[in-house]
């Protein structure tokens, strides 16, 4: 037996003994539904993301439910349960639709044939109830089991339909005249009256064989017109067979038992090819329609994956389907008439069946297969009609089977006839409201929560009732409660007001958009808007303005008071919107999801008041992963976080990039739902997995968590400060645009200037402690790499009084000449524009371009004690340098065009010479540094702005 291990999820909790729990995938393998005897409720989960998209979860069963069943076009869903309803859904959105049938004893099992207009349904009442799918109305009633019915399975052409009871007995019911075929007795295991083991029967995907768990611990296989015994697969199985499954080609089988251990059987070979062992009894299998693998789900409710169960050496199940084409759902068969021309051929069939026997008696024939003439067709395709008395093929059916031959033959060429295993086309992602969390009911949700306060609501005397709080209740006023009639499933919040959006639900069917001011000067300052054959998707609010985003791709602007302002056309469907003061984010679909899976989405950020776009790209996403929040940080940056767990921020650098500043490990057992972030820590609410939502009882707590970019692992030992570094970097850039911006449109910057300067000393504090890692580890170019990333000149000097005290002269020597080339491109600069702005720093911004990695190191006790000193001076300098600003700007006004170059040329001169000291002297110099700056500082008190005054 090879040793695999399966990742088991949990879809159901079952107390107490073991239940019987379902598991089937939609025909697209876009979707799979659970389900659970000890449980009333029914999950529908994604099949394209299990583990990061939450379950739909139906409730609408009084108890367990026992049986499951999709149509074959995947667009209904019908359930079965103990309390003895069989209920109908549309699916995959799991809208309930009705009931559409009730018994007087619990559901066992439920079964739609081809085209989905016949549902039949039995359990442990007496007979198989046919409902018609359209009206509900009971077609017909097959009674002849002496058991409960635990198995039901339609043929493929839909005219045969086989049943098995729980003491093992097997009908095949021919469903033109609702007749027993042939009654196979006692063939499989006797489970009594048990709802957690049951019998279970399948028709192999060609409709030529029905395979039933046979009484030897294997699986029989019978032929379809005669019932006949073909052939059977025993292998290891300790125990009974408890469920089994064809693959969608039919080449194999797999088959779980009362041993614990699931079985995969070559069907040609008639040999078992795998095997696994697992903890608790599968109670049910289904094949992934358009992959290698297979879907299992044990008697405690937990479901996993089998991947690759098939050997690669081996065709793929998903190889040579056969092409079925099942009726349209507007064909429903007609019990009640009669076909003459059938009853005909029958009744000469039968006539030629019967022979006279030497005494002289008629009697049938046995019923071993008659076989008549084999009609071979040009392409080498046979098939075979059977001349049986007891169990008789419908002239019709020989009809259409000679047809479908013929129209086989017309389109082969076509390609109309085509594997259902073709390549599956991913959906692109639905619309969803920032801080939403999913509605449930008779359970508190949240309709929005961000970083100010949130918006919760719960059904109440068949109405809503929302209520707003804030998480600083200083900071916004006393909201009331309101009872919401409308069945509002979004909201937004900001300062001034809250904006609240249902999907086509109240007065006419329409969409409502419902703004609430909480401060107003003017009474009765509410406003509502209806959307006529439209309904909105998202909303957003902002400085003086709500917007809301349509199903007709439309952007409509209002004002607070509910003044229509603008209508946007938007060039996709919308994803999400958020809006923070004057600008709004708008994402939307580009194209479909690629083959890939990945979803293709751009957004915009608007400026309202000026109406005006100031950007626009691609979202990016990771591989394979759904977007699940937007919003901006506390300083304005557009971020964004996906379902696979990383935090974006959009930065003007390059041309405009997404940088990744938070990553959740990938062993974390908790989900985060993010809320908000700022420079360095992102708020977020963190779900125990497999949970993505938060509950709004008792109340969540936010968690701060500090940014980090997934960086590469790397061989010094800095992780840690090569983090900080990057962050420190994103931050000053940012900044240091704003001040451009600012300074260009003649604001003043003092303020955020100095903000700069303080972040340039944070930041170089920074690559100081790096340097003084990579000369730990032996990474001398590294550190002369950091060495050039130095912005403040007392931070390059500092540096290299480090590397001089860890007794590193050729080091030491080639920061002395990096320094030197620095002094000379700003002497350069100076000669060649020598007037300045006395408003505008001087300042050589240098980007840092670090590529690996570093981690971090003990350094020794020389060098803690240089960069202890180091810091102290740098932190003087800084209030030095403050002090010194207003005066400056002064003074700097005053001079000339010609005292500014030469002051500069002696500036440069100066520092040449200090630069032109030996390395053994460096300690000295240090020493007296300070006094010699601040003189010079005084005498060129003209531009204080300079970076080698500090």
């Amino acid at each position: 037996m090879k040793s695999r291990s399966l990742k088991f999820r949990e879809a159901h909790k079952v107390g107490g003994s073991a239940a019987f729990c379902s598991i089937l995938w939609d025909h697209k393998a876009e979707h799979f539904v659970t389900s659970s005897s000890s449980d009333p409720s029914i999950s529908v989960h994604d099949g394209l993301s299990p583990s990061t998209l939450p379950p739909t979860i139906l409730r609408h069963h009084q108890d367990g439910v026992t049986a499951l069943a999709l149509s074959h076009d995947s667009t209904f869903l019908a359930s079965g349960s103990i309390d003895h309803c069989v209920k109908l859904y549309k699916f995959p959105s799991g809208e309930f639709q009705t009931n559409i049938t009730r018994f007087t004893l619990p559901i066992r099992v439920l079964a739609f044939n081809g085209s989905g207009s016949l549902l039949a349904a039995a359990g442990d009442d007496e007979g198989i109830k046919l409902i018609n799918t359209f009206d509900g109305s009971i077609v017909r009633v097959l009674k002849g089991h002496k058991g409960p019915v635990t198995g039901l399975d339609f043929h493929l052409n839909g005219e045969l339909l086989a049943s098995i009871d729980s003491t093992g007995t097997v009908l095949c019911w021919e469903l033109q005249n609702g007749i027993v075929s042939f009654i196979l007795k006692g063939v499989a295991p006797d489970t009594g009256f048990s709802t957690s083991i049951v019998n279970i029967l399948r028709w192999s995907p060609d409709g030529r064989t029905l395979a039933v768990p046979g009484l030897r611990n294997d699986v029989v296989m019978y032929d379809r017109f005669t019932g006949e015994k073909l052939f059977a697969l025993r292998g290891d199985h300790l125990e009974a067979i408890c469920y089994l499954t064809w693959a969608p080609n039919g080449k194999y089988i797999a088959t779980s038992g009362l041993d614990k251990q699931v079985l995969l059987w070559d069907v040609d070979k008639k040999q078992d090819i795998d095997r696994h062992k697992f903890e608790e009894r599968i109670s049910c299998m289904a094949w992934k329609p358009n992959c290698n693998a297979l879907s299992v789900i044990d008697a405690r409710g937990k479901y996993g994956i089998w991947e690759s169960l098939v050997p690669s050496s081996m065709i793929s199940p998903t190889v040579g389907i056969p092409d079925i084409l099942p009726k349209k759902r507007n064909e429903i068969h007609n019990f009640d008439d009669e076909i003459e021309e059938e009853l005909h051929g029958a009744s000469e069939s039968l006539n030629d069946s019967l022979v006279d026997s030497d005494d002289g008696e008629s009697h049938h024939t046995s019923r071993k297969r008659l076989r008549k003439k084999t009609c071979i067709d040009d392409d080498g395709d046979a098939y075979e009609e059977l001349n049986d008395g007891s169990s008789l093929p419908s002239a019709s059916e020989f009809r259409k089977k000679s047809h479908r031959v013929h129209r086989e033959k017309q389109y082969a060429g076509s390609g109309a006839f085509k594997s259902t295993a073709a390549s599956t086309k991913y959906k692109m992602q639905s619309s969803f409201q920032p801080g939403t969390t999913p509605l449930e009911p008779g359970k508190r949700t949240f309709l929005c929560y961000n970083m100010l306060g949130c918006i919760t609501t719960i059904e109440h005397e068949g109405n809503s009732r929302i209520e707003t709080d804030f998480h600083d209740t200083g900071r916004g006023p006393r909201v009331s409660s309101m009872i919401d009639i409308y069945g509002f499933t979004m909201a937004s919040i900001n300062e001034s007001g809250c904006v609240f959006a249902n999907p086509c639900k109240g007065e006419k069917n329409m969409s409502v958009l419902m703004y609430r001011p909480f401060r107003s000067w003017a009474s009765n300052s509410e406003w509502t808007m209806r959307f006529e054959g439209e309904e909105v998707k998202v909303v957003a609010n902002g400085a003086g303005w709500v917007a809301a985003v349509t199903s007709l791709n439309l952007l409509r602007i209002f004002s607070e008071g509910g003044l229509q302002k603008h209508i946007l056309s938007l060039d996709g469907p919308v994803v999400t919107a958020v809006g923070r003061k004057d600008h709004l984010a708008v994402i939307t679909h580009v194209s479909d999801c690629l083959p890939s899976n990945e979803q293709v989405m751009e957004f915009r950020v608007l400026n309202i008041s000026k109406m005006t776009e100031e950007l626009k790209g691609r979202v990016a996403l990771t591989p394979g992963s759904r977007l699940t929040w937007i919003g901006f940080s506390d300083e304005g940056s557009l971020s964004s976080y996906d379902s696979k767990g990383v935090l974006r921020v959009f930065t003007s650098q390059y041309g405009g990039s997404w940088i990744p500043v938070f990553s959740k490990e990938k062993k974390q057992e908790e989900n985060y739902w993010v809320v908000g972030l700022n420079t360095t820590s992102v708020y977020c609410i963190a779900c125990k997995h497999p949970e993505i939502f938060p509950q709004v009882t008792p109340k969540p707590i936010l968690t701060i968590l500090d940014l980090s970019l997934p960086l590469a692992s790397s061989d010094l030992g800095a992780a840690s400060l090569e983090n900080e570094l990057m962050l420190k970097q994103l931050r000053l850039y940012e900044t240091q645009q704003r001040v451009d911006d600012m300074a260009s449109t003649g604001v003043d910057t003092t303020a955020l200037e100095d903000e700069a300067f303080d972040m340039e000393v944070s930041q170089d504090k920074c690559i100081l402690r790096l340097i003084s890692s990579c000369c730990s580890s032996d990474s001398f170019v590294r550190a002369s790499e950091l060495m050039r990333l130095l912005t403040l000149e007392k931070s390059m000097r500092a540096a290299i009084t480090l590397v001089t005290k860890l007794k590193l002269p050729f080091l030491a020597e080639k920061f002395c000449s990096i320094l030197e080339e620095r002094l000379l491109e700003e002497a350069n600069e100076a000669i060649t524009n020598p007037s300045q702005n006395p408003n505008k720093e001087v300042v050589t911004r240098v980007e840092s371009k670090v590529q690996n990695p570093p981690a971090s190191v003990q350094t020794s006790e020389n060098t803690e004690a240089v960069m202890k000193s180091s810091a102290t001076k740098l932190s003087a300098t800084t209030l030095v340098r403050k002090a010194k600003v207003s005066e400056g700007l002064k003074l700097g006004k005053e001079q000339t065009k010609k005292d500014e170059t030469e002051d500069a040329k002696i500036k440069e001169i100066k520092k040449l010479n200090l630069i032109k000291i030996p390395v053994n002297n460096v300690n000295k110099e240090d020493k007296g540094l300070r006094k010699e700056v601040n003189q010079e500082e005084a005498r060129r008190s003209s531009n204080p702005f300079l970076k080698s005054t500090v």
